[in-house]
Parts: C-alpha cells; sequence; structure tokens
C-alpha cells in the first residue's frame, strides 16, 4: 500500500524560487503546491490541507508575518517555516513568537530546506500526538451549558456515574447523548476499562446479532471464522447501544436474557458466555410509543430506564448558546473566542434542528469563511433565511439516503458479509459502519 506523501505549500512571490522549491521537495518525496501571493495561498488552503508551510516574507498583496496567525488557525499543528532576510533576526524572533516552527535565512541552501522541512515536519507529529493525548487522557465534565435544564441533567449524569444500574439517555439528534454517556463512563468506576459504542440503526439483523454477541465458524454462509462478538470487549467496561430503538424486536428479545443474567451464547455456540459490563442506551425516538405500537418490547424498556435522562434540544435554552460557542471554539483552537454580540443574536434566533452537533459544523464553516478574523453574521449564512437552510439541508439528506441505500444494497448482495461488502465498494471496513452510522443520523 502506497503511503501519502507530505503535503507541503510554497509561498512566495518570485516565480523561479517557486519552481525551484519545487522540484527539489518533489524529488525528496514531498507533495508540493505553490502561490505567489496569499490570495492563492488562501485558496489552496481552503481546499486542502498541508502538512508544511513555507513563507516568504514580502508578498505582492501582505507580508508573510501577518499571514502566520491565519495559517496556524487553519491548521494548528501544521509546520510554518518563515523566509526571512539574511542576518535578519530580530524578525525570525517576531516569526517565531506569533507561530513559525523555523525560519530560513536567503540565500536558502536546498540541503539546509530539506532538513528544516524534515525536522519541522517532525514537530508537526509530536503536537498531533499531544494533542490526541489530552483529548483522550481527558476526563473532564462537558459543558453543555448552564440552564436550570442542563444542571438537572447533570445532576442526574452525576448519580448514574456512581450506579451500576442501566441508563436510558433521551433527546434529539445532535443533542449529545453520546458525549454524555462517554462522561459518565470516565467518570465512574469502569473509567479504566473499555467504552464499547454500538450503533443499532447502522446494523440490523443478523449483521446487529453478530456485532453484539460474535459467531462460531459456519454459524452462516460468510462465518468463515471464529469471531468475538463486542459483548466480549466489553467486559469489565461500559456498553453504549446507541439508537437502541432501532433495534430489531429479534434482537431485542435475545438481549432481554443478556441483560437480566449477563449471560449470552454466540451464533451458532452453545457454550454459555458471561459478560460483565455497564449498560447505557440511547435513542431520538419515544419509546413508549414505540412500545405502544408494537415496535418496541415493553419488558425490555422497563430493564434500560431504571435510571432515565432527556437531554433538552437547544432551541429550548437558548441561554445555554454563547457558553457553547465559548466551548466550540476552544475545542477547535480559534483564536477569537468573545463573539460580538450580533453574532450570538443571529446564534440564538436560529431553532437549530440538528442541535450542539449542527451548532458546531456552522461554526467550523464560519471559522473557514473568515480566513482567521472574528466572526461576523456574514460568515453564518443561511442562519437569517431558515427557510433556504432547511431546503439546503433537505437536498443534502436526499443524497444521504441514496448513497446509505447503496451501501445496504451492497450488504445484501453479499450477505450481510461487511468484509466483502467493503471489497465490493473498494473502501474500509470501518468505512462501511462509519457510513452507516452518519448518513442514519443524518436522515433522522
Amino acid at each position: 500500500m502506497k503511503t501519502a506523501r507530505p503535503g507541503i505549500l510554497v509561498i512566495d512571490d518570485e516565480t523561479a524560487i517557486c519552481e525551484l522549491f519545487s522540484r527539489f521537495l518533489t524529488d525528496s518525496g514531498f507533495e508540493v503546491k505553490t502561490a505567489v501571493s496569499l490570495a492563492e495561498a488562501r485558496a489552496l488552503i481552503t481546499a486542502r490541507s498541508f502538512d508544511a508551510v513555507i513563507l516568504d516574507q514580502f508578498l505582492a498583496d501582505g507580508t508573510g508575518m501577518d499571514f502566520i496567525g491565519e495559517l496556524r488557525t487553519a491548521g494548528p499543528d501544521m509546520a510554518i517555516i518563515m523566509i526571512t532576510g539574511h542576518g535578519d533576526i530580530p524578525l525570525a524572533v517576531e516569526a517565531m513568537q506569533r507561530g513559525a516552527d523555523n525560519f530560513l535565512a536567503k540565500p536558502v541552501r536546498l540541503s539546509d530546506l530539506k532538513v528544516i522541512v524534515q525536522k519541522s515536519l517532525e514537530v508537526g507529529v509530536l503536537k498531533r500526538t499531544s494533542r490526541a493525548c489530552q483529548v483522550l487522557g481527558a476526563r473532564t465534565r462537558p459543558d453543555f451549558g448552564s440552564s436550570p435544564a442542563m444542571r438537572s441533567v447533570m445532576e442526574v449524569a452525576g448519580l448514574a456515574s456512581d450506579s451500576e444500574a442501566p441508563l436510558l439517555i433521551t433527546g434529539e439528534t445532535g443533542a449529545g447523548k453520546g458525549v454524555l454517556a462517554r462522561w459518565i463512563h470516565d467518570n465512574g468506576n469502569r473509567s479504566a476499562s473499555l467504552f464499547v459504542e454500538v450503533n443499532c440503526s447502522a446494523l440490523r439483523g443478523e449483521l446487529l446479532a453478530s456485532e453484539l454477541f460474535g459467531h462460531a465458524r459456519g454459524a452462516f454462509t460468510s462465518a468463515v471464522q471464529d469471531r468475538q462478538g463486542l459483548l466480549d470487549v466489553a467486559n469489565g467496561g461500559t456498553l453504549l447501544l446507541d439508537e437502541i430503538g432501532d433495534m430489531d424486536i429479534a434482537i431485542q428479545a435475545q438481549f432481554l436474557k443478556v441483560i437480566e443474567d449477563k449471560t449470552y451464547r454466540r451464533l451458532g455456540e452453545v457454550k454459555e458466555r458471561k459478560s460483565n459490563f455497564r449498560l447505557i442506551c440511547a435513542t431520538n425516538k419515544d419509546l413508549e410509543a414505540e412500545a405502544a405500537q408494537g415496535r418496541f418490547r415493553k419488558d425490555l424498556l422497563y430493564r434500560i430506564q431504571v435510571l432515565p435522562v432527556r437531554i433538552p434540544p437547544l432551541r429550548e435554552r437558548c441561554d445555554d448558546i454563547p457558553g457553547l460557542v465559548r466551548q466550540l471554539l476552544a475545542f477547535l483552537n480559534y483564536q477569537y473566542r468573545d463573539v460580538d454580540r450580533s453574532v450570538l443574536s443571529l446564534l440564538e434566533s436560529y431553532p437549530w434542528p440538528g442541535n450542539v452537533r449542527e451548532l458546531r459544523n456552522v461554526l467550523e464553516r464560519a471559522m473557514l469563511l473568515s480566513r482567521g478574523k472574528a466572526l461576523e453574521p456574514p460568515h453564518f449564512p443561511g442562519l437569517s433565511q431558515p427557510a433556504a437552510f432547511a431546503a439546503a439541508n433537505e437536498r443534502i439528506k436526499d443524497l444521504e439516503r441514496v448513497e446509505m441505500e447503496s451501501i445496504r444494497a451492497a450488504l445484501d448482495r453479499c450477505g450481510g458479509d461487511v468484509n466483502k461488502t467493503a471489497e465490493a465498494l473498494g473502501v474500509s471496513r470501518a468505512t462501511i459502519f462509519r457510513r452507516l452510522k452518519k448518513y442514519q443520523r443524518a436522515i433522522q
């Protein structure tokens, strides 16, 4: 398998320099793009990501020094190498203070260029590794907001983290059910063990049963070897059944026994196995109504909602939006976190059908449109025209339905075998699961 080459962007208003650096770095194993102006560089950065940028100080439409902050916002871990005049040490120091990782003095020797690029890329890898460790190691309270409704939610969450009782989290799509479930696990006595999530809407019938319980070789046509189920994996930890309202009735009956005595059998196997997991369920459906219609087992509902908690939609707690905006901008490493009142008023007036997930997506888009500057109302197109925005969302959902149905049709043709389906579609097995999960959420 080919490994993707690091992407380098060279920004210099001298075409000859761009061509020289491009040929040399390409021969050295990098993928190189060039820009002779800041405007051209912005267009390239918006279209794709780069691992490193080589930036000249003086350009036709601005200075490289002033562009450093914009680059750092676009890519917090991107390596930035500033090219300065010979002996201009104060300029190099200022560039480092503004966020550059390294500098080169003119005239640039190509051998030095290669060494500096490689070392700067290594620093970028260390930054990404450190950031990932911080994210994985963080076990802090998720800031859903400070409204009375969310304070009540977090009180129940605090009780749930100290309990082993099954918990049912309800709320609309994008409200943060999965985030809350993860926080409860991280702050409970099982935090040292695994948190395992299963999306019941993405997997149906035998496919979901196989994922949960595992299967023995020969259990069905494509079962060519024994396979461990996620109940095995969750032993000692927490199992989140996301969108449990979409679980098939037949699987509900099987899972009821698992909840009651923590025992189960792999498909095609008579051996009884045990799994000591803590159960959290989540759904955007009214399970009482589903049970009344015969689509959800009442006995299962009684077992999973020992501790029920409902996350209210964002439109019911607009007072939480300013705090959520600051938190999300901090998470996205945006330098302007004090948002103008005109922007907050616009955000507070929007109904947010996609809840906190939609708020994050809208903020990410606004960050790109702002090009590293403070957020303003024009950076939020569509929010002032809810009807047009909703129509655009519906068109996106239509496309997502088509792709989802294509994947499911391929699964049917391959007898539910995810490996064969992934091979037929030319994607990985993990991609199949991610797509099903994403598109199921998108159309709800």
